[in-house]
């Protein structure tokens, strides 16, 4: 009876055993696979932060990249474009103005002629690289003691200036082509306004062909309507009689009838720019 009852025992001892050992293995599998799975995730982890590290660096260089290459604050980037006289101008070599201009605030432009002085505003924030490029060749006495050129009267009405080599004898030979190192594209077009160059108004010539402003400029001393293509610089403030007599003393129809020289010739002694 001892006998059955320890085979019994036995029997179930083992049972129990074979359960626990069955149940040790599940848990060292199940140790094992979340060992696994903590690596992968680790992994993920580890892999994904290097990413953001890698994509926030990159960032914080674009956006440095950026940064330096952006104008400073109250500034904008102006393109300068060599002129070198191979289009026929008579160039003076002068160099470029700065890569960035204000444009922000007004300027006054003050040309002291042999016949009085003219003044105009500037509004700094229309025409930001048209300033700074009269206000670097301002600076260089770029037009001092030059002549204006040409004075139209028959339906054009405007007096022209800013050729440098409208100087001194001969200057009547000068057939305005006369310019900077440098020229730059047109802005302010006064595209929807009628007339769109109103008396008073101050512009710069250029040629046919886009991005061709330079040095010279005209005044309009009757309102004129001329195709939108030349950049308004400003207003005429003061001396806007004296461009008008000009006009009425005529011109010498050089280039065709109410259009050449004026016979009443105006010098510009010098020609400043001042900010604020």
């Amino acid at each position: 009876m001892s006998s059955i009852k320890d085979r019994q025992r036995a029997a179930a001892r083992a049972r129990l055993e074979k359960e626990m050992a069955e149940r040790a293995t599940a848990a060292r599998k199940r140790r094992q696979r979340q060992a696994i799975i903590g690596s992968a995730l680790a992994v993920v982890v580890i892999a994904g932060a290097a990413v953001w590290i890698v994509a926030a660096l990159g960032n914080d260089d674009d956006k440095k990249s950026t940064d330096a290459s952006a104008p400073p604050p109250g500034t904008v980037s102006c393109s300068w474009i060599p002129e070198d006289g191979s289009t026929g101008s008579k160039v003076k070599d002068v160099g470029t103005p700065p890569a960035n201009a204000p444009n922000t605030g007004t300027a006054t432009l003050t040309m002291d002629t042999n016949l009085g002085a003219i003044t105009a505003a500037v509004d700094l924030s229309k025409a930001p690289c048209t300033g700074e490029a009269f206000t670097f060749l301002a600076g260089k006495k770029f037009w001092d003691n030059t002549k204006c050129h040409r004075l139209t009267t028959a339906g054009i009405k405007v007096l022209q200036c800013g050729d440098p080599s409208a100087t001194g004898k001969g200057w009547r030979e000068s057939d305005g082509s006369g310019g900077p190192s440098f020229r730059y594209a047109e802005e302010n077009l006064p595209t929807n306004a009628k007339p769109a160059y109103p008396k008073g108004t101050i512009a710069m010539a250029k040629t046919s062909a886009p991005s061709s402003t330079g040095s010279q400029y005209f005044i309009v001393y009757e309102d004129t309507d001329l195709p939108p293509d030349y950049t308004v610089l400003g207003k005429i403030t003061k001396g806007l009689d004296i461009v008008e007599t000009v006009a009425k003393a005529g011109s010498d129809n050089a280039n065709g009838e109410g259009d050449g020289h004026p016979k009443k010739e105006i010098t510009i002694k010098t020609l400043t720019m001042a900010k604020g």
